[in-house]
């Protein structure tokens, strides 16, 4: 055999066993599983959008609302009459000042109680100052005079009583002695009494003139009590006790504040809108919902304020416990002569976030309540005016709203 065919040779059996360790392979090696080949490749994930409405959702069952208490209303549209909001200011009525002076010359004491400051709330009859009035020297010989022309009053009557007493008993001892008429003990009775009548009034008259005379050799009278001729405010003191005051000097001033006028500036464009025949009063950043008081119009002497532009109206409304004071700011809502068609929910429905937006709960199905934004417009006798909100007819909750909030955020009862 020569190299060329011991060469074919090996090539033939090295092919020859490849080809038997293949086949050996197949037969005896691992084979591949059904459902690895039949696997089929996953799609790809896609990520879902959450709309607000789906997160602003919730659910009850059954009994969780009949619990919690819901009640649910339509939206309505209806006309309603529009107001507006103006800032006022608390004045005293026109007439009710009263500015007490000294009524004589004299001297000012302070009474038993102190003088009350300025401010201070007074009643018809207290006493805020005492005058001793000073006696000019005409003055104290006239009351010196009338003094001693009442003592001597006093004497007389004294001896007119005394002479009547003597004749009443001796008319009394005739008749029970059988000596004497019933008709002369009726008429010494008669003059007894009379003159018992004459010397109680001298001794009166003469009290007086004591009391008025007082101490008279100083120049000075009995003092006389000045007390607040009315219920009001003693809104000021112009005298101090101790202070010599001339004859119709001021000492001190009371306002009357049951009732109080609001005086009210608007503008001049707005003045023919308004139906201005009634008011509420309120405070001046009050929320809706807050305690107002209803205050009528009143016919007050005409101002207004050219440089800017507005016109004075004026409320009254009554003061009672006198917590509204002259100069205060208040709110004054008046409504607009014209109403238009709007929105409207019970107050009761609008809940209010931390943020201050506002919301409503619409039913939109048996026991699932969506949680809707709306824009409140003003609050008109408990019912919220929406600018924005649910269409007309749609269903929303009027009681139980706050607590369909606190389920929501998880603080529900």
């Amino acid at each position: 055999m020569n190299f060329r065919a011991g060469l074919l040779t090996g090539i033939l059996v090295t092919s020859a066993l490849a080809g038997l360790a293949t086949l050996a392979w197949i037969t005896f090696g691992p084979k591949p599983t059904k459902s690895d080949a039949t696997k089929p490749t996953p799609p790809a994930t896609v990520a879902k959008t959450l709309k607000e409405e789906e997160l602003l959702t919730i659910t009850l069952t059954p009994e969780a609302e009949q619990r919690l208490g819901i009640q649910t209303a339509k939206v309505e549209k209806k006309s309603v009459a529009r107001a507006r909001t103006f800032g006022g200011e608390v004045t005293p009525p026109a007439g009710h000042t009263i500015l007490v002076a000294a009524p004589l010359n004299g001297t000012l004491k302070a009474p038993s109680a102190g003088v009350p400051p300025a401010g201070a709330r007074v009643k018809k009859g207290t006493p805020v100052f005492e005058l001793l009035p000073l006696l000019s020297p005409d003055a104290r010989t006239t009351l010196a005079a009338s003094r001693v022309d009442a003592e001597g009053a006093v004497n007389t009557a004294r001896v007119q009583v005394g002479a009547a007493k003597i004749n009443l008993d001796r008319a009394a001892q005739l008749v029970k002695r059988e000596a004497g008429r019933q008709r002369d003990l009726d008429d010494a009775q008669a003059l007894y009494d009379a003159a018992v009548k004459t010397l109680d009034a001298a001794q009166a008259r003469l009290a007086l003139l004591n009391q008025a005379v007082g101490d008279a050799d100083k120049g000075t009278a009995a003092p006389l009590t000045i007390e607040a001729p009315t219920d009001g405010l003693l809104r000021t003191v112009n005298a101090l006790a101790e202070q010599n005051v001339p004859s119709g000097a001021p000492l001190f001033e009371v306002v009357n504040l049951d009732p109080v006028w609001v005086r009210v500036p608007v503008f001049v464009g707005e003045a023919a809108d308004l139906a201005a025949d009634a008011a509420a009063v309120g405070p001046l950043a009050a929320r809706p919902g807050a305690a107002i008081q209803p205050a009528r119009a009143i016919s007050a002497p005409p101002s207004a304020n050219p440089l800017a532009g507005t016109v004075d109206l004026f409320f009254t409304l009554p003061n009672p416990d006198g917590k509204l004071r002259p100069g205060e700011r208040v709110g004054v809502t008046i409504r607009l002569k014209d109403a238009a068609d709007s929105l409207t929910v019970p107050w009761s429905a609008v809940i209010h976030d931390i943020h201050g937006g506002t919301w409503v709960y619409e039913q939109t199905a048996p026991h699932t309540f969506v949680r809707r934004r709306v824009q409140v417009r003003h609050v008109q006798d408990g019912t919220a005016v929406l600018a924005t909100g649910p269409p007309t007819g749609a269903a929303v909750v009027t009681v139980g709203a706050a607590e369909l909030f606190g389920t929501e955020v998880g603080f529900s009862k």
